[in-house]
């Protein structure tokens, strides 16, 4: 019955691979983690004049590089000088050359996002009145293409090729310290720890060029991986480098010197060998911690850890699952997954399942933001994919637990194979008739044992073999051993698509940051309509978050009558339900960069809970302000946000 499971067996695991592909693939145009949220002058604006600069506020911190954004006037010729700036918080500006005549101008940008993924877009603004314009952006953006798909491939193997590994090392030493000796299971560890560094190689030499020009001439470019190796994420990968050259002497301790040592000898040498183990594994998953979605946003200096916890917690039970189908299925019949080795392998998935449960269910909050989130967001839909694959291999584990419970309640197979030779020695002479592989054993091996030194390890050989056919057929036969691997068997074929939708996670963008994009589009033109009702006062809504409790919410500034001259300025801040929000602390800045001016701060004063105003407020000339606001909402929370508006 196993030859024909075995070969299902593989269809199944080739068919779940060719499932997680597709999926892989589909969801590479997506990687971008940062998101665009305002811009000055704004999508499709129309000016009077020509701006001095163009700057872009970003949801989280960019990385950019000399060309990163770009200004073309209409015929396609730059007229942007320098390199961008970060003058503060999120916000990136460009200066632009003097003089520029009217028309409709674009601005394209391709920078990389804190959290390492690839961010592009373009968006036009018009002086005077809009024209025809010659520039034709590619629809080709960062991380797509084939160099993108198999950015996304790679990330899938590395995480694939750490769950093994890491895994299956932790159920030698946690459950079943036999398997240090088992052939399949040295294979199994070692191709993981294969896959691993060959996929981080290759996502240092892809790196580059999936976040620049996405072209494959430019993956052994050497000035590109140089600026890789400069990078947060470069530096994540040669560290997972390093790491994995400890991890491989690891492997060779547990598979070589472990394994020879004597029960007690392996006692003293498994805590040092977990302790160690345990050290190396925590490094490679923080290599994934502190260059995604764990190193920004909300709680980082928490999320990190969390995120380090998650990542062993996967392991040990998709690994641990993992080596032990193998075990059950391809261990020889001298060396079986013991009853003791599963009902301990039981435990450890069980509190890695209580731990990724407590993780997730933080990450998810931090990541998600809101409710709405979890069904109005690409990342919470997937999020809920996830849940639900989950569950169900939380149900299967359970089938896998009651088939431990009978496993470890009914007699060995050995055992009951004992007691019925017994019985037949009982019975009277020739009632027990000897097989004819038996006979031909025996009747050979009394010749061998008469000078033919070769025959007789020829027919010992063939005594080991009958033997080990004789145990494999009774550890077959065992009806509780064999519910116990079909549970076990599609476990493992859940969670293969468990670990591509979350490797798939890793690539969309947050529920939070997609959230945030949209209400920054929405308050954009609410404020646009605002300014344009020509009453002569100024309105600007902007949303903020400071990152600690009580962070989020919205900040709107009143500027009356919004002329040169004295100006009376009511500031209120709200949270995210429309309530009044306190604050100890808001100040404000004006500057315009045309003429040099500024920044003028402003320090108003409270009049109630979310209520701050200013009398005075000078505006020395017209022009195209930039009003920045920065909100303090404790002693270490804070952040800067800005808009522009026509004053004058």
């Amino acid at each position: 019955m196993t030859q024909t499971i075995a070969p299902r067996v593989r269809i199944l695991v080739l068919l779940l691979l060719a499932v997680t592909g597709a999926l892989l693939a589909g969801a590479a145009p997506a990687s971008a983690h940062a998101a665009l949220t305002g811009s000055d002058p704004g999508q499709g604006a129309v000016v009077d004049t020509a701006p001095a600069q163009v700057s872009l506020t970003f949801s989280e911190q960019i990385a950019v590089s000399d060309d990163a954004v770009r200004v073309l006037d209409p015929k396609g010729e730059r007229v942007d000088k320098g390199d961008p700036a970060n003058p503060s918080g999120t916000t990136y500006t460009v200066r632009l050359l003097s003089g520029l005549p009217d028309g409709t101008y674009t601005v394209a940008y391709q920078v990389v996002s804190a959290d390492s993924h690839p961010v592009t877009g373009a968006f036009t603004f018009s002086v005077g009145a809009p024209s025809k314009t010659s520039v034709s952006l590619s629809a080709q953006t960062a991380g797509d293409g084939p160099i993108g798909w198999l950015y996304g491939f790679g990330r899938y193997v590395s995480y694939a090729g750490f769950v093994v590994m890491a895994g299956g090392a932790a159920f030698v030493l946690a459950c079943w310290g036999r398997g240090s000796g088992v052939r399949v299971v040295q294979r199994l560890v070692v191709s993981g720890w294969l896959a691993l560094t060959s996929a981080t190689l290759a996502l240092l030499l892809l790196r580059g060029s999936y976040t620049t020009s996405g072209k494959a001439g430019d993956v052994f470019d050497l000035s590109l991986l140089g600026d890789v190796l400069q990078t947060k994420t470069g530096a994540a990968l040669v560290s997972r480098l390093l790491l994995l050259a400890v991890a491989a002497l690891f492997i060779a301790v547990l598979f070589g010197a472990y394994d020879k040592r004597e029960a007690e000898e392996k006692r003293d040498l498994t805590f040092g060998l977990a302790i160690g183990g345990t050290v190396v594994a925590a490094g490679l998953a923080a290599s994934w911690a502190m260059s995604e979605h764990a190193s920004q946003g909300l709680q980082p200096g928490v999320a990190m850890p969390v995120d380090v916890l998650h990542l062993l917690a996967v392991a040990a039970w998709l690994g641990g699952l993992t080596t032990l189908l193998v075990a059950l299925y391809r261990a020889p019949a001298d060396t079986p997954v013991g009853r003791d080795a599963v009902q301990r392998f039981s435990r450890l998935a069980f509190g890695s399942v209580v731990t990724l449960a407590l993780t997730g269910a933080y990450q998810s909050w931090r990541q998600l933001g809101s409710w709405s989130a979890l069904t109005d967001t690409r990342y919470g839909q997937l999020l809920l994919v996830k849940i639900g694959l989950v569950a169900v291999l939380v149900a299967i584990a359970s089938v896998s637990r009651r088939w431990t419970a009978r496993l470890a309640g009914a007699p060995a197979p050995a055992a009951r194979e004992e007691e019925k030779e017994e019985g037949e020695e009982k019975q009277p002479a020739g009632a027990g008739k000897a097989t004819t592989s038996e006979k031909a054993v025996t009747s050979g091996g009394a010749g061998a044992a008469q000078g033919d030194e070769v025959r007789a390890a020829q027919l010992a050989r063939q005594r080991a073999a009958v033997e080990n056919a004789r145990q494999k057929r009774l550890r077959d036969a065992d009806p509780h051993r064999f519910g116990l691997r079909r549970s076990v068997l599609a476990e493992a074929g859940v969670a293969v698509v468990l670990l591509a939708v979350t490797t798939v996670l890793t690539q969309t963008e947050p529920g939070r940051t997609e959230q945030q994009v949209e209400a920054a589009a929405s308050t954009s033109s609410s404020s646009s309509a605002t300014t344009g009702q020509g009453t002569g006062a100024v309105t600007l809504d902007m949303p903020f978050d400071t990152g600690g409790e009580n962070g989020k919410g919205v900040v709107t500034v009143d500027l009356d009558p919004a002329r040169t001259g004295d100006n009376k300025l009511h500031i209120h801040i709200m949270d995210q339900d429309g309530r009044a929000l306190d604050i100890p602390e808001v100040k404000l800045a004006f500057t315009l960069s045309a003429q040099d001016i500024g920044p003028l701060p402003v320090v108003p004063d409270r009049v109630t809970t979310g209520h701050w105003s200013a009398s005075g407020v000078q505006i020395p000339m017209t022009g195209d302000w930039k009003i920045e606001v920065t909100v303090r909402t404790s002693d270490i929370d804070q952040v800067t946000v800005s808009k522009n508006a026509k004053i004058g």
